[in-house]
């Protein structure tokens, strides 16, 4: 307890000021993790003995397991049965393809064929616990790059099953295990007949299935009962415990073993707390487990052979990343998607550390062999995360090329300009086109521009905020921008400017949050509408008609509510400061407090006189008149145009 506690505290450290720095800086967590690794281990030397390191990699290494358990949770078995032909033929292509390629090159740098044939498999697998914290991350997971990611990844984890297999058959000179090394369920496996390992196989994953599907409910139920959380999280931790310590005694990967266990409760009533309840620990092991890297990396051996080293890395890398492009080519993967697939899946992976070890305890590696291929999967792992951000300046190159796919007209000038058409935009386009009226639509993802005219939509690619383009699109003669886009930095810019081009043009706004009314309101836009405002309106109204309100009750205070929300809106934005946050803002505190109490006073008031006749029109409700009134409401919102603009939020 004594040695753990100072080195738990430095690793913690470490982590807490490296990897939000790292964020900052958008190389990601895993790259500051490693990073973190690297300076308490090889810089500084604070990352405790081999021996500690070597136990705290293979507990960090659970995080691992845990990841597979919660991406089980997320498939059913439905989805990955309808992933299959990716999990066999995708991966399978992608793991003989890479054994192909790199066993021919070490036979030519002289290796035995059983050495390159090992070092080959090992090569071919990837880091599951760096690209799906990445992908996920990065919001990638559900691209077709990669979905065909993760089933490689899903098909590797299975093939080290084969891989621990067949290594005793390539020891030379009869080379066994030694003894104390995490490898118990192989040997136990290999010491039983062929019928027998068999057996034991099916009985294992058979007994994961059948536990995931008749006694985890159970379980949940009876403990549930107890109504105590801590309870809840012990049964979550036993169920991924349990499972990968069943796997690892029949030589199975625990990894496999869990997601096998987290698909087979993809549809449970407790998905979702179990999900809550395992996702901590797996974020903190898996920081762990990346920090543990870093720290094991011989950099010593790296000042001995760095051109070596250096170089079979550089191979390493550039030969999966041809296999992997090949692939997606044979199997359609086009443009982004084929990119990320082939520049996520290029580097080594944690199992590499793993079976290196095992094929040292087989004799079928020589001990420095193996330091200096430990090494360079270490390095293409430390590579992962530049690799990702390569991929990111590819694809925006790939999407400025393609940029020709759209026709080279310029942009049909009409009386409505659309900046963005993301979920926001699309809405309002399509309401206002089907309404009869013609819009000039513009957005810098070339993707949703292509996706737009293959449904009969027309849009125009190009960056909304450049003056160029909007002076192609009609700036000039239009009478309404809908300023549209989703980064409400870009959107704000793209109304000061139209503002200044235009002083007479009417701008209709997307607004985050309210902060960012004040902000939009400030820069001369028209009619601002909060995103997400008038959708809560409707719950709320929904929320109180199932607690006893009659529909029109509910609705009435529903207006009131919405009609002094909106003219308070406008006198918060008078008192509201830029760059000064809302909680230092002492006047608008109070300002706040008072309206709200009036807006409570109005609710109430309206609730105590009982239901009234059904709603009438007057001034404030204009915009829902009836038929017979279309006329004076009319001139009435016109009066009003001048004091109510941007408060239609």
């Amino acid at each position: 307890m004594e040695t753990i506690l100072p080195i738990a505290a430095i690793y913690l450290l470490t982590m807490v000021i490296a990897v939000p720095l790292s964020a900052r800086l958008g190389l990601g967590s895993v790259l500051g993790y490693l990073i973190a690794g690297i300076l308490i281990g090889p810089v500084l030397g604070l990352a405790g003995t081999d021996g500690e390191m070597a136990d705290l990699q293979h507990f960090a290494e659970f995080g691992v397991v845990m990841m597979l358990f919660l991406i089980g949770l997320e498939l059913e078995p439905q989805a990955l049965w309808q992933m299959r032909r990716k999990l066999i033929g995708l991966a399978g292509m992608q793991i003989l393809g890479t054994v192909a390629v790199l066993m021919a090159v070490l036979i030519a740098l002289g290796q035995t064929w059983q050495v390159s044939l090992t070092l080959s498999m090992i090569l071919s697998l990837s880091s599951t616990a760096i690209v799906l914290q990445t992908l996920t991350e990065k919001s990638l997971m559900q691209t077709a790059g990669g979905r065909s990611s993760f089933a490689v990844l899903l098909t590797q984890d299975i093939a080290v099953i084969a891989m621990i297999a067949l290594m005793p058959l390539l020891a030379q000179g009869g080379g066994t295990q030694a003894e104390g090394e995490a490898h118990q369920g192989a040997a136990f496996m290999a010491s039983l007949p062929g019928w027998g390992a068999a057996l034991v196989t099916f009985a294992a994953v058979g007994a994961v299935v059948l536990i995931g599907q008749y006694l985890v409910r159970p379980m949940f139920r009876y403990v549930y009962a107890a109504r105590l959380s801590e309870l809840d999280t012990a049964l979550a931790l036993l169920i991924v415990v349990g499972i990968a310590t069943l796997m690892q005694f029949v030589g199975l990967s625990p990894a496999l073993g869990t997601f096998l266990a987290g698909v087979m409760l993809a549809g449970s009533e407790f998905r979702h707390d179990l999900e809550g309840q395992i996702a901590p620990f797996k974020g903190l092991l898996l920081g762990l487990f990346f920090i543990t890297v870093g720290a094991g990396m011989k950099f010593q051996l790296l000042l001995q052979y760095p051109v070596v080293i250096v170089g079979v890395t550089f191979a390493v890398i550039a030969a999966k990343a041809l296999v992997l492009n090949c692939v997606a080519r044979a199997t359609g993967l086009k443009g982004r998607d084929r990119t990320l697939f082939t520049l996520a899946l290029a580097q080594g992976g944690e199992f590499g550390f793993v079976l290196i070890s095992y094929a040292v305890s087989l004799a079928i590696l020589g001990r420095e062999l193996a330091q200096v291929f430990l090494m360079v999967i270490a390095l293409t792992m430390l590579a992962t995360p530049l690799l990702f951000i390569l991929n990111d300046i590819i694809v925006r190159r790939l999407a400025e090329e393609r940029a020709t796919d759209i026709p080279d007209e310029p942009p049909e000038q009409q009386p409505i300009i659309v900046a963005g058409v993301g979920r926001f935009g699309q809405v309002l386009n399509r309401l206002v086109t089907m309404s009869g009226f013609q819009t000039t639509v513009l957005d810098h993802d070339l993707e949703t521009i292509q996706l737009m005219r293959r449904f009969g939509f027309k849009g125009y690619f190009g960056d909304p905020t450049r003056p160029e383009i909007l002076s192609a699109a009609g700036l000039g003669r239009a009478k309404v921008l809908v300023a549209a886009l989703d980064d409400p930095e870009a959107n704000l810019r793209l109304v000061h400017y139209a503002r200044e081009q235009r002083p007479d043009l009417v701008i209709v706004a997307r607004a985050r949050d309210r902060v960012n009314v004040y902000q939009l309101y400030a820069a001369g836009a028209d009619e601002i509408v909060r995103e997400t405002f008038d959708s809560s309106l409707r719950a709320g109204r929904y929320v109180l008609q199932n607690v006893g309100l009659s529909p029109f009750e509910a609705g009435e205070l529903e207006r009131i509510f919405f009609r002094m929300d909106r003219a308070n809106l406008r006198e918060l934005a008078e008192v509201w400061k830029p760059g000064v946050p809302l909680e230092d803002n002492a006047e608008y505190i109070a300002l706040t407090r008072d309206l709200n109490r009036q807006l409570e006073t109005a609710l109430i008031e309206r609730f105590s006189r009982g239901p009234t006749a059904p709603h009438s029109v007057d001034d404030e409700d204009a915009d829902e008149a009836p038929e017979h009134g279309l006329e004076a409401p009319k001139r009435k919102r016109l009066a009003r145009r001048s004091e109510d603009a941007g408060d239609a939020a």
